[in-house]
């Protein structure tokens, strides 16, 4: 059975102290660097202790082997017993032994031996019994006696042997021990220390003020205390902080956003109601105007008709982006030019002197629903006469062209304006509902709006190209219909 994941309330709870392990990533890294500084300096101590036990050793050997050429310079080659006993005390030796010419000899003989000894041979010693051999030295008993083989220096024999207590070497094993315990620990806490500062300055301190910053947004994140300071850094830490600091950005402009979406639902939620009711007033008001035979009422009354269908059909279903989802589309067959007309006039592109060229054939059609393809056409073309009004110096006049070209079973409508183009910092942006518009006082929802609408069609809304001569949009719509019957129109293509 899986664990249950922590409450609110449990992870809000402060927790306990630990007692035994620091909880702080600095008092971590300095314990672990010293910890593993004392262990490297733990596998050192066995081959230094292995090789103060084997020079002790052949120190013996060495003094033994001067001790032994005394007999050689008197006429009788022997010593008497006191100063024998003065020559092995100097060497630190109870006996000593000489093999030449296959012939073994006591040279220099002290007390008979309560024990027997145990042998160290310094000519062939295996690694693992020289790194061994000072552990059994300490931990062999007290009042035991090695007997050492070695080759001669100053001797020309076959080796050497002498016999000597073990006990002063065990002394000075454990007092080197104890020198080589002490210089561990204090390499083992000056390193530590010092890999500490370093990697506390490069790596830990970074990191804190990451998370120093990140805990201060999530608090606030309109604290700008919060934001993290950036170190210029080429390094993963560098990396970090530029992530943070752009992933704090894009949340600011989505928390912005969900604040303006709420606002404008509440907003539009209040007046919703009253709208209603203004709107049912109108298409009273305009039925009755319809019972009059003005022509030119009667010109005019089919556009007003059309204009509060769609204000009637907004406001019953509150099409406030964020807020409700957009109904599903209806696509059907569509002759475009009729449907680019209508969205020019709802725009007031011949109010603002926008010449709009349409290079589509009359019968062409696309297959969309009716309603939401005004609503995207609108919106592109209100958007590229706005740019073009608000370009400063300008002096050529505004121009606008529609196209429509196939693509494979796609229908595209590209909507090309000679305006000033769209800023960098728009582009990245263009399609976010509050964070895409590049004139001043506008809202950004347009573009969002028309692309979710060509989405639900199965489609997309793009922008292909922009720059100083003007910004290019592509409509992409399924469907390939076939050209519309002389004389017959699809819904949109009516005159008001």
């Amino acid at each position: 059975m899986a664990d249950a994941a922590p409450t609110p309330q449990e992870t809000d709870r402060p927790r306990r102290p630990r007692l035994l392990w620091p909880g702080g990533l600095s008092a971590r890294l300095l314990t672990l660097t010293i910890l593993f500084v004392a262990a490297a300096a733990a596998f050192a101590l066995p081959p230094a202790l292995a090789s103060f036990e084997q020079q002790w050793l052949l120190d013996r050997i060495r003094a033994a082997e001067l001790a032994s050429l005394t007999p050689d310079a008197t006429p009788d080659r022997k010593v008497s017993q006191a100063i024998a006993a003065q020559l092995l005390e100097g060497a630190g030796v109870n006996r000593v032994g000489i093999q030449a010419d296959g012939v073994r000899r006591l040279v220099l003989g002290g007390p008979a031996l309560k024990r027997t000894p145990y042998v160290v041979d310094l000519r062939s010693q295996a690694p693992v019994s020289w790194l061994l051999a000072p552990f059994q030295t300490l931990f062999g008993g007290d009042g035991r006696f090695v007997r050492v083989v070695a080759s001669p220096t100053f001797l020309h024999a076959d080796f050497v042997e002498v016999v000597a207590p073990d006990a002063e070497l065990k002394a000075g094993l454990v007092a080197y021990l104890w020198k080589l315990v002490l210089v561990a620990a204090f390499v083992s806490t000056a390193a530590g220390i010092l890999v500490y500062l370093t990697l506390n300055f490069f790596l830990v301190r970074p990191m804190q003020r990451i998370t120093y910053a990140m805990e201060r947004f999530r608090a606030d994140p309109e604290d700008p205390e919060a934001r993290v300071q950036l170190s210029g850094r080429r390094d993963e830490v560098g990396r970090a902080e530029m992530e943070l600091d752009r992933m704090q950005a894009d949340l600011r402009v989505a928390l912005n956003s969900r604040a303006r979406l709420a606002a404008l639902g509440e907003a539009v939620a209040k007046i919703n109601h009253d709208l209603k009711n203004m709107l049912t007033s109108a298409q009273i008001a305009s039925e009755r105007l319809a019972a009059l035979k003005d022509p030119k009422v009667s010109q005019a009354l089919p556009r007003l008709e059309r204009a509060l269908d769609r204000a009637v059909k907004l406001a019953s279903g509150v099409l406030d982006y964020g807020k409700s989802e957009e109904a599903a589309p209806e696509p059907r067959p569509i002759v475009l030019a009729a449907a680019v007309a209508a969205a020019a006039d709802e725009a007031r592109l011949a109010e603002h002197r926008i010449r709009l060229t349409r290079q589509i054939g009359k019968a062409e059609r696309v297959r969309a629903d009716p309603d939401q393809l005004h609503r995207i056409l609108a919106n592109l073309l209100r958007n590229a006469r706005e740019a073009i009004e608000h370009q400063e110096g300008r002096r050529a006049a505004g121009r606008i062209t529609v196209t429509l070209t196939r693509l494979g079973d796609s229908s595209l409508v590209r909507v090309a304006d000679n305006g000033p183009g769209l800023p960098e910092r728009v582009q990245e942006r263009l399609f976010q509902p509050f964070a895409g518009s590049g004139r001043p006082g506008g809202t950004g929802l347009g573009l969002a709006i028309a692309r979710e609408l060509a989405q639900g069609h199965g489609g997309d809304l793009t922008l292909v190209a922009t720059g100083p001569d003007g910004s290019v949009f592509e409509l992409r719509l399924p469907g390939v219909p076939p050209p519309a019957a002389p004389g017959r129109r699809g819904p949109a293509a009516k005159k008001g």
